[in-house]
């Protein structure tokens, strides 16, 4: 995020596409080390781990500022459909974690094993998105009509801030809001909500999930399924509510109600634990899927209301929608997570 906050001129693409090769060779770099090792342990191995999860962390920065900013340059509501995908690979990424325990469960080393197919169609879906963003993104005939529009208003934009410094009785359009001194300390100031209510919104739902739900569950009837459902089930509905503010009837747009809607999401903290020690197994999957509808919707709703009511150029435009995202006080994401030994 630092060396994001200071190339933020880069071309989009000069920051995806990296961040798209980097997944692509962490993944693949698992994948060796575990080969070249045969599952064996050690401080020189933990190392290596590190190294790959840091990497992890620098490509999901680079991928998602990129994307996002990228989007935000074509149409704000796009961004709801590329959260949206980042949904469906958190399913997708359960559904084979599913897979992978019942075929391996039972055989030696099963583990192992599974974690191997995870990590083999893992680095062959990375190949897929880098060819995919590098050869067909750029040519889809939507993708040129929005960039062409999007460059067009943002010439408008500074024509029009040319012709306030020269006559300013003849602007019209007050609401107009021009690239200078659109600064770091300037956005972060006219937007803290949206930065705050995304750090919040990130804050709660990862000090539940993942790490929660596999040490706090319990004993129950699904036993070593259990954990790995209730993070299906978490997926699952992160996924259904991302496509909740597509109907703007149900589309929340207050900043005042987010915030409230945010901060409500605190209560999720007793009841969790409350949960755990006195609840069944009913009871903490209804509460997985409040967890995982609320993230969804309101992730989306905070995304996509954050960039608009912009008139910038076409370089300014992605860095307004990187920064709402990464501008959030020591953003907390998550890096990596290991398939379970449960």
């Amino acid at each position: 995020m630092a060396l994001l906050a200071a190339y933020s001129k880069i071309n989009t693409t000069k920051r995806s596409l990296p961040g798209y090769i980097l997944f692509f060779i962490s993944t693949l770099g698992f994948l060796m080390l575990d080969v070249i090792t045969s599952g064996r342990g050690g401080i020189e191995i933990y190392i290596g781990v590190c190294v790959f999860v840091a990497c992890f962390g620098v490509a999901d920065a680079h991928v998602q500022a990129g994307m996002l900013g990228d989007l935000a340059s074509i149409n704000p509501d796009f961004i709801q459909s590329f959260l949206a995908g980042v949904a469906a690979s958190g399913a997708l990424t359960s559904a084979l974690r599913l897979t992978t325990k019942a075929a391996f469960d039972k055989s030696n080393n099963g583990l192992r094993k599974g974690a191997l197919l995870f990590l083999a169609i893992s680095t062959f879906c990375e190949v897929l998105c880098i060819f995919l963003y590098a050869f067909v993104f750029s040519k889809l005939s939507i993708v040129k009509y929005y960039r062409t529009r999007a460059a067009q208003e943002g010439l408008k934009a500074v024509a029009a801030a040319d012709m306030i410094q020269t006559n300013p009785s003849e602007i019209v359009d007050t609401d107009i809001k021009f690239p200078e001194g659109l600064n770091y300390k300037a956005l972060l100031i006219e937007n803290y909500d949206y930065a705050l209510g995304i750090y919040l919104l990130y804050l709660l739902t990862l000090s539940i999930y993942p790490g929660f739900l596999f040490e706090n569950t319990g004993n129950h009837q699904l036993g070593s399924w259990y954990p790995l459902v209730l993070i299906a089930i978490y997926n699952v509905c992160d996924l259904l509510a991302r496509h909740i503010p597509l109907l703007r009837c149900l589309k929340l747009e207050s900043r005042k109600g987010l915030m409230i809607a945010v901060l409500s999401r605190f209560l999720f903290i007793p009841a969790f634990l409350f949960t755990a020690k006195y609840g069944d197994q009913a009871w903490m999957i209804m509460l997985i899927i409040l967890l995982g509808l609320t993230n969804g919707y309101l992730m989306v709703c905070l995304m996509t209301l954050a960039p608009k009511g912009y008139k910038l150029t076409l370089n300014q435009k992605p860095k307004l929608s990187c920064d709402i995202y990464f501008l959030s006080p020591f953003h907390p994401k998550p890096l990596f997570v290991f398939p379970s030994n449960r």
